[in-house]
């Protein structure tokens, strides 16, 4: 599944608060690594656009208010598909040591 990388962001942040709900707040942090950081209406619309991607992925569950027109979304869960792909970043983002085998060449305690 193709992610970007304000959505791996999202989902890792997701991931962190362990099966609650999370605040939609705040996730523009995402930029402040950047050094030509958009303004803050383009932030909070690329995050808002992200969101509702991943959620209809089916990634995230969504919470807050629906009008006539758009979603104003509060608070944002994991679901369990979300978390199987969290998972799969984490494995992916872990690198495993090369473990190679030396010769031995004598023993330490001088026997």
């Amino acid at each position: 599944m193709n992610l970007s990388n304000l959505q791996r962001y999202i989902l890792l942040a997701c991931d962190d608060a362990k099966g609650k709900r999370r605040e939609h707040s705040g996730l523009e942090q995402f930029y402040e690594s950047e050094k030509e950081r958009p303004s803050e209406k383009d932030a909070q619309d690329s995050v808002t656009r992200s969101l509702e991607r991943l959620i209809d992925k089916e990634l995230l569950i969504g919470y807050g208010v629906r009008t006539s027109h758009k979603w104003y979304l509060k608070e944002i869960r994991l679901t369990p598909k979300g978390r199987k792909v969290v998972r799969e970043l984490l494995e992916f983002r872990q690198t495993r040591l090369p473990l190679t085998m030396s010769r031995r060449r004598g023993r330490v305690d001088g026997g």
